[in-house]
Order: structure tokens, then C-alpha cells, then sequence
């Protein structure tokens, strides 16, 4: 049995590395290379440096940005607060003045929501971006309906019965953001609950053909939208002085015993 200190001291002998080139009759003479354990070390080392220097490589830092969900409340609260007057009834405002809705629906409801909703999605923030992104989505094409659909289906008679298909649509999705919003924080719980009794009473007015249920539908809006404004208000002013000065009843998971679970708001 050879001993500990023979073997290593065989260990610490530079290891040989024969490379015989392929056999070819007409290269004469051929030729054996040794190379040592540091030559080696040496040579992979250039070669890492070769591969690295000739590899693009990103060295540009990740940019914060800013919290998007005031802009996306704000978005959907001032839009949702003028459709919603009119639905109410004619003692607040002038029917016939429903097209002012149309531009703020498609640039403000519409794309400044939608804008929001991609910028959750770069904050990894799920929940927002899909809720901002579908009822950003849901504005502009309530003003390209309204613009574009219903003068043609008017003359059919056959409006009331689009329009509330068309909102029966939205409310299915609000449905179930609604109870996830639970886990985020009470103010949102409470806009996505109002939008729900929003739509119900808006689809039941449209087609059951009662004008008095639209009517209530259109305080009820006007309520959800003083609470998505308020949610918006809150996060900006807790956010300027570094406080909770509004409260919005943000979920707080429990921690368990063996382990603390960890969620992105």
C-alpha cells in the first residue's frame, strides 16, 4: 500500500497534457506539446478574456420609476365620475351633452389608464396592470362604440340591448377582480364593489328598459368614482409625506410560525 505522503506528493506534480496531432502522411515530422498545470490555468484564462471582451455585455442599471396606480385611478375616476352625471338623470346636466364624454374617455380613461397599467406590469405589480390595462382598454372602446356603433344601430331600435350586453362583458371581469382586490387593500375593494352595483344596475336599467334603475346606477358611478379619486389621492399624498396620512386599509398577510410570507403591493 503506497503511503498518504507519497500519493500526495504525486498530487502536487504539475499534470502533463500530450496533444499529438492527427496523423497525416504528408506532415512530417509530428510533434508532442507538454504543457503545465499553470500554462494551462494561464492560456483559459486569456481565452475567458477573449470570449468576454467580444461578447455584448449590458452594463445599463435598472431605472426606478414611480408608482402608476394614482395615475391609473385618477384615469378612471374623472372619467367614470362624467359618464356617470349623465346617467344619473336629466336634472343634473343636459343629455345632450354626452359627447364631451367621448375625447376624455379615449385619451384620459383610455390611454393614460392603459399607459399605467404597462407601467405596473414593469413594477411586477399583476393585479394593476390587468385592471388598468382592461378598463383602460374598456374606455376606448366605449368611445368607439358610442362614436362609431351606435348611430348605426339607432335607427334599429336595438341600442339598449347592445349597450347592455356590452357592459354585461365588463362586468363578468370586474367580477372577479373584485375579489381579488380583497388582498390588496380595502380603498381598491371598495372601487372595484361599487363598479359591480355600477354595471348591475346600469345592465339591468338597459335591459329591462328602466330608465329609474339606470338613474340609480348613475349615483351609484358617481360614488365609486369619489372613491377610486380618493384611493388616487390617498397613495399621492402618503407617498409626498412619506406617511400614512389617508388611511386605505392596506393588506397585511399574517405572519406564520415557521416562515414570514412576503407579498409586492
Amino acid at each position: 500500500m503506497p503511503s498518504n505522503s507519497s500519493f500526495n506528493n504525486r498530487q502536487k506534480q504539475d499534470t502533463i497534457v500530450e496533444i499529438t496531432p492527427i496523423e497525416d502522411t504528408s506532415i512530417e515530422p509530428k510533434a508532442t506539446f507538454s504543457f503545465t498545470n499553470q500554462q494551462l490555468e494561464l492560456m483559459l484564462g486569456r481565452l475567458l478574456e477573449f470570449h468576454s471582451s467580444r461578447s455584448p455585455v449590458c452594463t445599463c442599471a435598472s431605472t426606478p420609476i414611480g408608482n402608476p396606480g394614482p395615475l391609473g385611478l385618477a384615469a378612471f375616476a374623472l372619467t367614470t365620475f362624467m359618464l356617470s352625471v349623465f346617467n344619473a338623470g336629466s336634472n343634473l346636466i343636459d343629455a345632450g351633452l354626452e359627447e364631451v364624454v367621448l375625447p376624455v374617455a379615449l385619451f384620459y380613461g383610455g390611454l393614460a389608464q392603459f399607459a399605467a397599467g404597462m407601467w405596473e406590469y414593469r413594477v411586477n405589480n399583476t393585479f394593476g396592470a390587468t385592471a388598468f390595462a382592461t378598463y383602460g382598454g374598456f374606455w376606448m372602446s366605449f368611445a368607439g362604440y358610442i362614436y362609431l356603433i351606435v348611430p348605426k344601430i339607432e335607427a334599429v331600435n336595438k341600442t339598449k340591448q347592445a349597450s347592455g350586453l356590452f357592459l354585461l362583458s365588463w362586468f363578468i371581469f370586474t367580477l372577479y377582480m373584485n375579489v381579488a382586490s380583497w388582498r390588496v387593500s380595502k380603498a381598491i375593494f371598495s372601487v372595484f364593489f361599487g363598479l359591480n352595483f355600477t354595471f348591475l344596475f346600469l345592465i339591468i336599467g338597459l335591459l329591462g328598459n328602466a330608465p329609474v334603475i339606470t338613474n340609480i346606477g348613475g349615483w351609484v358611478g358617481i360614488v365609486t368614482a369619489g372613491l377610486a379619486w380618493y384611493t388616487s389621492g390617498a397613495t399621492i399624498i402618503n407617498t409626498t409625506f412619506k406617511k400614512s396620512v389617508l388611511p386605505l386599509g392596506v393588506y397585511k398577510p399574517k405572519e406564520k410560525a415557521s416562515s414570514i410570507v412576503i407579498t409586492h403591493f
